[in-house]
């Protein structure tokens, strides 16, 4: 792709963003295109939102666990850009229409006090960044198709990490704790969906440790010249499967003695 193809569907993407209307596969029209070519796209996206006056506070990783790796023949995982207005309050109602497909995933959210980047980042150094962690939902949502009705091709990383990993919202709980209060591998999920049970998971299904998640994403921005800097967000990657957020969902994320998350879709 050339820096004018980045550039237009960046453009595309924001556009989708804004109507609702979602775009065609990137990967369909440029068949070619590769891991720069998306981080591109994504970085095209994030001047755009600065120039609308957006700030960034903070980051998500994906595709941490094994099984979401298989199913897009990868072996790293994805990350993405949290901006202001992706933030919604614990227990809060998202306004119909603000996305076009939401899902959910259940997560533990980092959030730091020191800046942290290098190619040399250790789990110590991450440790030691940390202010505190907690339960969090991320929201998903997706300005490409996820199928092309024409092949029957489904979204590659590509397509995904272009669209900024599939950024949609964050959600944080209200319990804070130092981050070696726990074992973070043990810290697992019950999410519910209108009262019913959806997903289950656990901390050590996001590369055996949350913690390790945060040392993949301060080195790969060490590569771009970029650090986590104080007060930002981390998303360190979902344990469960996406949950489907169609009008009217409520939804609740139970993270025991961890504590626990709520959003609903008006």
């Amino acid at each position: 792709m050339t820096p004018q193809d980045h550039a237009q569907a960046a453009a595309d993407l924001l556009r989708a963003e804004t109507t609702g209307a979602q775009i065609g596969l990137l990967t369909k029209r440029h068949p070619d295109m590769g891991m720069d070519d998306a981080y591109a796209v994504q970085n095209a996206i994030y001047r755009a939102k600065l120039g609308q006056g957006r700030s960034v506070v903070g980051w998500k990783i994906g595709l941490t666990s094994k099984a979401m790796q298989y199913a897009l023949n990868i072996d790293i995982p994805d990350s993405g850009i949290l901006f202001d207005d992706m933030v919604f309050d614990h227990r809060a109602t998202v306004p119909a229409g603000r996305f076009i497909q939401p899902r959910i995933e259940a997560e533990i959210a980092f959030v730091m006090k020191a800046p942290i980047g290098g190619a040399d980042v250790t789990r110590e150094d991450v440790i030691a960044a940390t202010d505190y962690v907690a339960p969090s939902i991320e929201i998903l949502d997706t300005r490409i198709v996820r199928l092309d009705p024409e092949t029957k091709a489904t979204r590659t990383v590509f397509d995904t990490i272009s669209d900024n990993a599939a950024n949609g919202g964050v959600v944080l709980g209200a319990e804070r704790h130092v981050v070696e209060a726990f074992d973070l591998r043990w810290v697992g999920a019950i999410t519910s969906r209108n009262g019913e049970v959806e997903e289950t998971g656990l901390g050590a299904g996001v590369l055996n440790n949350p913690v390790e998640s945060v040392v993949w994403l301060a080195r790969r921005m060490a590569q771009y010249g970029q650090t986590i800097e104080p007060g930002q967000i981390v998303l360190s990657g979902s344990f469960i499967r996406p949950v489907e957020c169609p009008s009217g969902t409520d939804i609740r994320a139970d993270f025991g003695p961890f504590g626990s998350v709520e959003i609903a879709f008006a």
